[in-house]
């Protein structure tokens, strides 16, 4: 009976990874429209994915952009999370027998924090790759944006190859997925430290439009709604 259990908890231990949702491959089974049906569902629905058509001879493509919105049932859009959408692809986003995996590039982490300590216990903790957030600092110096929201999250994710959005509140930490826009983790979380930084954790002290470093705001606030 034990070695029963144990088998069961082993089969069930990749939809089951923690705190972070596992990447997952699958295949379509079905499409109409905008819609697919996967073979393998992803862990959460909201994560996305990229869509794979194959050409044959080692010739392939990403065709599309699958968000799960239900069990094994993912929305289509045209496009990929590499910046590349203006090559030529296939004319359907997807067919029958595409690969699908879910979940790409959810290595690809930055970490949205109030202080250094925080960011520091965070980053030390878990093996993922870490975008640094003085670089998306940078990239709303460049936009002109003043504060954080999920448009410039996810322009940002498309040009730094950003899987996931890390986002430590005043009680509780978040995974988003700047691709599709929704939470797909949640957390109790208490920061390290009282001290907030807005409008978050950076290595600047002040930065270009002057919108950045010192306190004229709250930290807390600034990233409410993305925690949502």
């Amino acid at each position: 009976m034990l070695k029963k259990i144990i088998i069961f908890l082993l089969m069930g231990a990749p939809l089951f990874p923690g705190f972070f949702p596992s990447s997952v491959r699958s295949r379509i089974v079905s499409v109409n429209g905008n819609r697919a049906v996967i073979d393998r569902p992803f862990p959460v629905n909201g994560m996305s994915g990229i869509v794979i058509h194959d050409f044959g001879k080692g010739r392939s493509v990403v065709s599309a952009i699958a968000v799960q919105s239900s069990s094994s049932k993912v929305k289509l859009r045209k496009g990929d999370l590499l910046g590349a959408d203006n090559l030529p692809g296939p004319s359907k986003t997807a067919v029958v027998g595409d690969r699908v995996i879910g979940g790409y590039l959810y290595d690809n982490v930055l970490l949205i924090a109030p202080n250094a300590k925080t960011y520091a216990s965070i980053t030390t903790s878990s093996r993922k790759h870490w975008i640094h957030p003085d670089l998306f600092a940078a990239y709303l110096g460049r936009e002109g944006d003043s504060s954080i929201n999920r448009k410039n999250l996810a322009g940002f994710a498309k040009e730094a190859q950003v899987g996931l959005v890390y986002i430590v509140g005043r009680d509780r930490a978040v995974l988003l997925d700047p691709i599709s826009g929704h939470v797909v983790a949640r957390k109790s979380y208490t920061p390290k430290g009282s001290e907030s930084r807005y409008p978050f954790y950076m290595r600047f002290n002040r930065f270009r439009s002057g919108f950045f470093g010192g306190s004229a705001g709250d930290y807390y606030k600034e990233v409410e709604a993305l925690l949502q």
